[in-house]
């Protein structure tokens, strides 16, 4: 029965062990503001896109703030709860989740932790038997983008500037949040050119999808094949593999959540940037100026939140006139005269 005690207390040790096998943070034993725990999303560090800028904006948080920071790379799905407790259980002053898929851990531990800050990337809003939404606790930020608002500009890039009627979208998990891109893409593709064909492509229907390189390959090369000239994807590390078919066909992508350039140089004709890393660092900051509230805090064109990539890299994709075109889109969209859609 000793040695069974033995083995059991190794095991577990082992598996906190691979657990936390990626934390550490910047200034985490030095620094004097609020204690963070970050915990990542699916594919995790190196994503260079979802997950990296969450990893920024922590690590800024850290270096200006003074916060203390971990991070936390789950090695498998079942991890992430139990990341999650962790960090709350220590009594973080804010524990952070990187991802729709955190939604229901977030939600039930921040009611079991009710003085202990939570925040969730892409928090999904639930709704109850009457389709009214379901408020978040009180202590739980859902920090949410109107991704749509991006992807509407960067739809009016491809098509006002890839020299194809057809344009090509992929993208991860089927499942709402995605939707979000794609339909914002398409009007933004419709409104600049009505008769254009918009080819879409889904990596599949579980969290995997968001990894899965070859899958956005073969997508990608059946949709240049097809007549597409660019593509945008909007599937975690799953575009790797449509950067790979950009550059195998001489063709261009559009990169997602942060700038994609170094992927592909020269096939990376933008970038639809999502700003998870000034979400991260404002909810860390909230947390030290006491001034942190539950509820939904919404990210889109008019707070920066969302946008795309121009700069001397992709000035030579991007005509002029094209350029000014989508700045036009831009202020109308702001200012209401647009509606961009985030359903299919």
């Amino acid at each position: 029965m000793k040695r069974l005690f033995i083995l059991v207390g190794v095991l577990l040790a082992a598996h906190l062990g691979l657990l936390l096998a990626h934390r550490g943070g910047a200034a985490a034993e030095t620094g004097t503001g609020p204690s963070v725990g970050v915990v990542f999303d699916v594919g995790g560090r190196g994503d260079k896109s979802f997950n990296d800028g969450a990893y920024l904006g922590g690590t800024r948080a850290a270096r200006t703030l003074g916060a203390r920071v971990r991070f936390i790379e789950p090695g498998e799905g079942s991890d992430r709860e139990a990341g999650l407790r962790l960090l709350a259980a220590e009594g973080s002053d804010l524990v952070l989740g990187v991802g729709f898929i955190f939604t229901d851990d977030l939600t039930g531990l921040a009611r079991e932790y009710p003085k202990v800050h939570f925040a969730g990337v892409d928090y999904a809003l639930q709704t109850d038997a009457a389709g009214n939404v379901v408020p978040p606790p009180s202590n739980l930020s859902a920090l949410k983008f109107r991704e749509e608002e991006g992807s509407f500009l960067v739809g009016a890039i491809a098509a006002l500037a890839g020299g194809s009627k057809k344009v090509g979208f992929v993208g991860g998990m089927d499942i709402p949040l995605i939707h979000k891109f794609e339909a914002g893409y398409r009007a933004g593709v419709m409104h600049v050119c009505p008769d254009c064909e918009v080819l879409v492509g889904y990596a599949g229907v579980t969290p995997e999808a968001f990894r899965n390189p070859g899958k956005g390959k073969e997508i990608a090369l059946s949709q240049y094949q097809a007549g597409v000239h660019v593509i945008f994807h909007a599937s975690g590390s799953t575009g790797l593999g449509v950067f790979e078919a950009a550059r195998q066909t001489g063709h261009y992508a559009i990169g997602v959540d942060a700038d994609q350039w170094a992927e592909a140089p020269g096939h990376v004709m933008t970038s639809m940037v999502k700003g998870v890393d000034p979400a991260v660092f404002d909810a860390i900051k909230r947390v030290k100026d006491g001034d942190f509230t539950g509820g939904v805090r919404s990210f889109g064109l008019a707070e920066d939140g969302v946008g795309y990539v121009y700069d001397e890299h992709n000035r030579a994709l991007i005509p002029d006139a094209v350029r000014a075109r989508v700045e036009q889109l831009r202020r109308e969209i702001i200012a209401g005269r647009i509606k961009v859609p985030s359903t299919r």
